[in-house]
């Protein structure tokens, strides 16, 4: 008798099935690769029987997948709202920076700096644990200093580099608030302020 999938139990079989197409392989294909039977792997996917653990853990392997995965919340996206941003604080002075992505988005991170004028990351330059930094002026002037050469941003410029580089920034502006998107690929580690 086979086992049918008890009310309340998370529905997997379309995110098996998901993966499978993703990957481009048949039923066959996973069924070779897990030792199962493809009329099985067919009621899984359509949620119409339940596996083992041992079972489940065989179709994750032909998939290239962890098991935990299949139980993960699924991610449609995160909005972070005008007027909700987390503030942070990396340091500097005369700067206020908020997380514009979700907290445990590793991927890409987005920080949101408004510097009030001659603000920036202080005196010290400082290097990054990412392979990328991007900087986008929303508003205002900002001199960005990598390596010891000195480049100015007005309105709508933009700049990329290598943050494991010693840099540093500041403000330019005598009035007014400069405001910075900065964007850093892959994400800094949590908690982790300038090297």
């Amino acid at each position: 008798m086979e086992a049918v999938p008890e009310a309340g139990t998370p529905q997997i079989g379309g995110r098996l099935k998901a993966v499978r197409q993703a990957r481009r392989l048949t039923l066959t294909d996973v069924a070779d690769a897990s030792g199962l039977t493809k009329g099985f792997l067919s009621k899984l996917e359509r949620d119409q029987t339940s596996a083992s653990v041992a079972a489940l853990v065989r179709v994750c392997a032909a998939l290239g997948i962890s098991p935990a995965s299949l139980f993960e919340a699924p991610s449609g996206g995160e909005a972070v709202r005008t007027g909700s941003y987390p503030p942070i604080a990396f340091g500097g002075r005369g700067l206020a920076e908020y997380l514009l992505t979700p907290s445990g988005e590793r991927r890409v991170q987005a920080i949101l700096s408004e510097i009030a004028p001659g603000g920036g990351s202080g005196e010290e330059s400082y290097a990054l644990e990412a392979e990328v930094e991007f900087v986008f002026v929303v508003e205002g002037d900002l001199e960005v200093t990598v390596g010891g050469a000195a480049t100015v941003l007005g309105t709508g410029d933009a700049f990329t580099f290598s943050p494991g580089l010693e840099h540093g920034f500041r403000s330019l502006r005598t009035t007014g608030t400069t405001r910075v998107l900065w964007v850093f690929a892959p994400a800094l580690a949590a908690g982790r302020a300038p090297v």
